[in-house]
């Protein structure tokens, strides 16, 4: 399934659930105009192709205690990943990591208690390389939805199909 192939309906369900992961198939029904039979295949079809790969509880970092945010970038100067992957499975401040183009290797997203903490963390992983650290004073945004429009697809309803299930 590509984002071709899904029509207006499909994109539909998945801006409602994105938006609320918890939302019932008739509450989906209602947003989209469809039973919730016809939602929850379609929920099973966009799952079993992959395009919704989960569904996961958003958690407040800083009520956990986790109050400082940092963008780390390092130069990994191998070729020999394991060493990455093991600090990756062993530092779970590590929130995601991002093979990137350019000077630096990955950026990784780090969470912390302390600038104390910070300075482990970061530690560790410039044992691997060169590190650059940027602490993330504010996130305007830090999720954004999926949509249509951002992947230039329109589905089935602009070329004139519209399946309905």
């Amino acid at each position: 399934m590509t984002a071709e192939s899904l029509d207006d309906v499909d994109w539909r369900v998945l801006e409602a659930l994105q938006a609320d992961g918890r939302a019932s198939y008739a509450d989906l029904g209602r947003i989209v105009a469809l039973s919730p039979s016809a939602v929850t295949e379609r929920v099973r079809r966009l799952e079993e192709s992959g395009v919704i790969t989960g569904y996961s509880a958003e958690v407040d970092p800083e009520k956990l205690g986790l109050a400082i945010m940092a963008l780390v970038r390092l130069r990994y100067p191998h070729g020999n990943y394991k060493p990455f992957r093991d600090l990756l499975a062993t530092t779970p401040e590590v929130g995601e990591a991002h093979h990137v183009t350019g000077e630096d290797c990955f950026v990784l997203t780090v969470r912390a208690r302390s600038m104390r903490h910070l300075e482990e963390v970061t530690g560790r992983i410039s044992g691997l390389g060169a590190v650059t650290t940027s602490v993330v004073y504010s996130s305007p945004l830090t999720r954004r939805p999926v949509v249509s429009s951002a992947v230039g697809a329109s589905g089935a309803a602009a070329s004139g199909s519209r399946r309905r299930t």
